[in-house]
């Protein structure tokens, strides 16, 4: 039997040690994955430190796969699925189909969702299993390296927008210009909203403009973030990247009225908003999660038509630890993407 490579944790909170297994087959309704390329998110942190239930050690994390299919299991030609077919598996790795939430057409929000690297073997490895219901076709004119990040971070900022109450022309402010905000900015602009960007520093405002931003707040300037935002005539909605509660917060009454904030940035801290600031100006404040197989494959075609690209260093599999260590410190600019080969 042939060998492959994975990178893994032994223990929780451990260092990732690149090591050797043998090659396993795919079953009914599942493929085999020659991974050429896998994001690092920081929600792998989830899984390495056990921050979640049921989460198995030795552990391999990664959804932020691409590949290509090497094997069917059995039904997966069934489904439409080709050995050499380019797909992308995300942070959505399958639902169950039975729960409440599947039977009523809402997949990403499955009470059993399968996330690689917790239900399953993850991307951070030269090979992977994944259910059928888990794979996004890539586009031609993505790379796996490019299309590896699509498949989470990509996707939750790009559903964010498209799902939320804002129309084109509408003020929408991004905060954050991280792995995430840095495509938000990008697809705000391509969706026709009139695009704020929100970050720590003047010095980021010229980045910001490179990436299409028709505005930017400094955070960290005298005039506080909410005031700025009303001053461009208050935000439809705040699609709020960054993982820092007490900086969402600064925001909030930066929205219109009937104004929509979006948190997509994870933090276990509370957020510090009263029930006054959303019911005098009937506000919305709404958790969204990632996106299934067709929202990532719906990212991914809206990206190759726009020009839209996520900012990634790549670095080879045995460099996992490094890379890993890297994304926590918040070195890296702006998606590390591990290549097997």
């Amino acid at each position: 039997m042939s060998t492959y490579r994975v990178a893994q944790v032994d223990t929780v909170g451990g260092p990732f040690q690149v090591t050797e297994r043998e090659v396993p087959r795919p079953g009914p309704g599942h493929v085999r994955i020659a991974v050429e390329a896998c994001g690092i998110c920081h929600s792998d942190a989830l899984f390495v430190n056990a921050g979640v239930p049921g989460v198995q050690f030795p552990l391999v994390p990664g959804h932020e796969s691409a590949g290509r299919i090497e094997e069917l299991g059995e039904g997966a030609e069934a489904k439409g699925w080709r050995t050499g077919d380019r797909v992308a598996v995300g942070w959505f790795g399958g639902s169950c189909g039975h729960c409440t939430p599947c039977r009523q057409g809402d997949f990403i929000v499955c009470d059993n969702l399968k996330v690689p690297g917790w239900a399953y073997d993850g991307g951070f490895a030269e090979r992977m299993i994944a259910p059928v219901d888990a794979l996004a076709r890539i586009p031609d004119a993505l790379s796996a390296s490019d299309a590896g990040p699509m498949a989470c971070a990509g996707v939750t900022v790009f559903n964010g927008l498209r799902r939320s109450s804002a129309r084109p022309g509408d003020l929408v402010a991004v905060l954050g210009l991280g792995g995430l905000g840095h495509l938000g900015v990008q697809y705000a602009v391509a969706m026709g909203f009139e695009t704020v960007a929100i970050a720590r520093g003047a010095a980021k405002a010229d980045f910001a403009k490179r990436l299409g931003a028709h505005h930017y707040v400094d955070s960290t300037a005298a005039t506080p973030v909410a005031e700025a935002l009303q001053s461009l005539g208050g935000c439809k909605v705040i699609l709020a990247t960054a993982g820092n509660s007490a900086a969402i917060t600064d925001t909030v009454d930066g929205l219109s009225h009937r104004g929509e904030l979006v948190a997509i940035g994870a933090d276990s801290e509370p957020m510090g908003i009263s029930p006054v600031q959303l019911l005098m100006r009937g506000r919305i404040v709404r958790g969204h999660p990632s996106g299934t197989a067709q929202d990532v494959q719906d990212t991914m075609a809206f990206s190759a038509l726009h020009g839209i690209r996520p900012m990634t260093e790549t670095v080879p599999l045995d460099q996992a630890d490094a890379a890993y260590r890297k994304m926590l410190s918040g070195g890296a600019r702006f998606r590390m993407v591990l290549v097997p080969h």
